[in-house]
């Protein structure tokens, strides 16, 4: 307590120094009691004056704002998705990034920090400090089950960081990826409990799924969508934009109080896409193939001290090919997609660094605490063996098989662009993680769970431009943070008690590089994949599923598999398997395997990754229904929260009042033209899209024969599916005023809406639109009265 009082007393003495001339509440803070940080809200202090009859005979006591500690800097948390450990020029890899690199010049690179495979889980862990199963968190929440470590619901018993520095006196502020809301809180109706203003953060612009369109993303800031009219600008430019010009208003309004700004870009996730201009730099930086790409990594890490010089190159996975075995034709386009995620990634650290120049040139730099983690997993595999122009069409609209590398090779030139939805081959994410092996989805592997830290804080981190080499993992961040800004972890919150920490703090590096790291257990597991680091040895089992395929593996997910052991201390890259010589250890870092996953909600296992597993939430939340009515325009529904078309007979009754003769604009419209559905007026004429892919041959297209005049009408889309199955097509048939306007047949349909974040629109399109055959942004040109979506089997969804 007397530690506090003093921390208290300095920072009131700081903030009267920095004004030049202590206020009254200044000068009323010095001479109060210190501050309880260890229960939040922090309790306001007993009114000191007296209330008399009169205010003449009473003595004011204004209430004591809560200030931050003294000492307490800016802090600016950077995390990027799906960058690999081998990617970045700031760790040996090909893409130049010269802003994180010049962070690492005057800091400090740790190349022994660990994530935990996946987004989500990773992302809870960095906020809350905790083991991500001890958080709700074991998986995205994409496949959340109903289990406590992986329902996907961060308790209230763990408290993020942006809490806990909010009730601390900062103002704090979360710009880009924030995939950590249980799907069924997903939407415009709430709760917000698990959006970023409803953990901590008094401000939010950003997305709320695992990815977005770069060029069409779907934003919200704070719980309001914000619908994006035409805009040339990238997401990493407008979320850059943003930043800085909340910066700009924090600190004209309380130039003393430090802010907490974490910058979670989404980068480096599919979609792969960059300004032409960027993609144009790195045109034949890859026509070497993947691996010799590594080849050349592993030899810059060492020649530049990002690995010991003792590290082995671990060889390539069996499921990978060779690139010298595939085809010119074949190099030639998986050539592409790597310049296309190399320019995304470049693109990326320049907008960053539009960030940190402003902290400069505002003089702010000097007092932040900068941690940029390149990275919240290994590099993705999700792409296949071949890549995609169309990541959700690949998976899950059945293109995969339909699609070949002549058919693709065509395209070479929209890839990257607003028209492709790109994820590079599996294997130039395997080059990316050099020098290990696997990569994202694999926490059994140190492919899967490495990444590149970054630390940089003037006057606090010592012998500038050094690599650390202690163990820290994800959960460490928030510790490390509080202790920065003197700030204890709560014991209470809201009438909560807190859970502890699993994390603990790496400051103890900072000033001494060569620190002796202090005894430590890890676990890791992910869908399965598993691992555990302890003192320095890593023992992990042998996967059993490779990250692009979507299975349920044969066996027991716990006996069946095998297990090996590594000694991390000897070899860095987890390239010698101890096992067979040591199967004493196997066995006892199992069971310590099995101690760590008792104690942080880790069982039950489930190495399934099945339809049923991905779609449990969604199934178990959803309300089946045979009709959904929507009153008016300008509404838009969360995709699990809408009805879904695929496989379907459904009618659409739209009552409508046109402004005009030769109306347009969209009626209804779902997902986007890389898969989904549109109903619009094309110059008065109803008409109809459905959109396998954003390929013309993949979208079919059903058109009326009369134009509307002016004024009410009803119009009707009858569409009559040919199966249950997934793609299946149908019949659609156009009623306007009760006459028809002519059917179609399509061949297939769109299974899911393409583009994550997309949704289902009454009056407008937002994100991606469905078809160009109505402008970017466009809305009904007229009055939608009511929407009407039925099923005629009675069923549901």
């Amino acid at each position: 307590m007397r530690r506090l009082r003093q921390l208290w007393m300095a920072g009131a003495a700081v903030a009267a120094t920095a004004s030049g001339h202590p206020s009254a509440a200044q000068q009323q803070q010095a001479t109060r009691a210190p501050l309880d940080r260890t229960v939040l809200p922090i309790a306001p202090h007993d009114f000191a004056g007296k209330v008399g009859l009169t205010a003449t005979t009473s003595v004011q006591d204004w209430p004591v704002p809560v200030t931050a500690p003294a000492g307490a800097p800016n802090i600016l948390l950077i995390m990027t998705d799906d960058v690999g450990f081998g990617a970045s020029s700031a760790f040996g890899g090909p893409i130049p990034t010269p802003h994180l690199d010049a962070l690492a010049r005057s800091g400090a690179r740790y190349n022994n920090f660990n994530t935990t495979a996946m987004c989500s889980p990773t992302r809870a862990a960095l906020l809350t400090g905790r083991n991500s199963h001890a958080v709700g968190s074991g998986g995205i929440t994409d496949v959340a089950t109903g289990y406590p470590g992986y329902n996907s619901v961060i308790p209230r018993s763990a408290a993020t960081v942006a809490r806990i520095l909010r009730d601390n006196g900062y103002n704090t502020a979360m710009f880009g990826k924030h995939h950590n809301i249980p799907r069924w809180e997903a939407s415009l109706s709430g709760p917000f409990d698990h959006w970023p203003t409803g953990l901590g953060f008094e401000y939010f612009y950003g997305f709320i799924i695992g990815d977005t369109n770069q060029w069409h993303p779907r934003l919200f800031r704070n719980t309001i969508s914000v619908d994006n009219a035409p805009d040339p600008r990238l997401l990493d430019q407008r979320l850059a934009d943003d930043a800085i010009h909340w910066v700009h208003q924090q600190k004209a309004s309380s130039p003393d109080k430090p802010f907490f700004l974490y910058y979670a870009t989404g980068t480096g996730h599919g979609p792969h896409q960059a300004p032409a201009e960027w993609i144009a730099r790195f045109k034949g930086k890859f026509d070497k193939g993947w691996d010799r790409q590594r080849e050349d990594t592993f030899a810059r890490q060492k020649r530049e001290g990002v690995i010991p010089a003792n590290a082995m190159l671990t060889p390539r996975p069996g499921e990978i090919p060779a690139w010298d075995s595939l085809t010119r034709q074949q190099q030639r386009l998986y050539a592409r997609y790597m310049e296309v995620f190399a320019a995304m990634i470049a693109y990326q650290d320049d907008q960053i660094g539009r960030v940190i120049d402003e902290l400069r040139r505002m003089g702010q730099l000097d007092n932040t605490m900068v941690v940029f983690i390149e990275g919240d997993n290994g590099s993705s595999g999700e792409g296949g063996l071949t890549g995609t122009f169309n990541e959700i069409g690949h998976h899950k609209n059945g293109l995969s098989g339909r699609r070949t590398t002549q058919e693709d090779i065509q395209y070479l030139d929209l890839m990257g662009g607003p028209h492709s939805y790109p994820l590079y081959p599996a294997p130039w994410g395997w080059a990316m993680d050099t020098p290990f092996r696997w990569m994202k989805q694999m926490a059994s592997h140190l492919g899967g769970v490495r990444n590149g830290l970054v630390v940089n804080w003037p006057g606090h981190v010592a012998q500038a431009g050094t690599v650390r080499t202690q163990f820290a993992h994800v959960s460490d961040i928030t510790p490390t943070l509080l202790e920065a800004a003197h700030v204890p972890a709560p014991r209470m919150v809201d009438g909560v008690l807190q859970q502890p920490m699993t994390g603990r703090s790496i400051s103890y590096s900072f000033a001494h590089g060569t620190a002796a790291e202090p005894p430590r257990t890890q676990y890791f597991e992910m869908l399965g994949s598993r691992g555990l680091y302890k003192d320095g040895w890593f023992a992990n089992n042998i996967p059993k599923r490779v990250p692009w395929k979507n299975v349920a593996p044969d066996g027991d997910a716990w006996s069946s598999y095998g297990w090996e052991l590594y000694d991390l201390r000897k070899d860095y890259s987890q390239s010698r398997n101890l096992a067979a010589s040591n199967p004493a250890k196997v066995e006892e870092m199992k069971q310590a395997f099995l101690e760590q996953a008792r104690a942080n909600q880790v069982l039950p296992l489930d190495d399934a990754l099945t339809p049923a597993r991905l779609n449990a939430a969604r199934t178990h939340y959803e309300e089946k229904r045979a009709s959904y009515t929507y009153w008016g325009g300008d509404i838009s529904v969360a995709e699990d929260m809408a009805p879904h078309f695929a496989g379907r007979s459904f009618l659409v009754t739209a009552d409508v009042e046109l402004a005009s003769d030769w109306a347009n604009g969209p009626l209804l419209a779902r997902g986007s033209w890389f898969g989904g559905w549109s109903f619009y007026l094309k110059d008065g004429v109803p008409m109809v899209v459905s959109a396998l892919s954003e390929r013309p041959e993949d979208q079919f297209v059903a058109r009326g024969n009369t134009p509307l005049r002016a004024g009410p009408a009803r119009l009707e889309f009858r569409f009559t599916s040919y199966g249950p199955q997934k793609q299946a097509g149908g019949h659609m048939c156009l009623v306007a005023n009760g006459a028809g306007q002519g059917c179609a047949d399509f061949a297939h349909t769109p299974s899911v809406d393409a583009g994550q974040g997309e949704t289902m629109d009454i009056g407008k399109d937002s994100g991606a639109p469905v078809t160009a055959e109505y402008g970017e942004g466009d809305n009904f040109q007229g009055r939608i009265k009511k929407v009407t979506i039925t099923f005629p089997d009675q069923s549901g969804h």
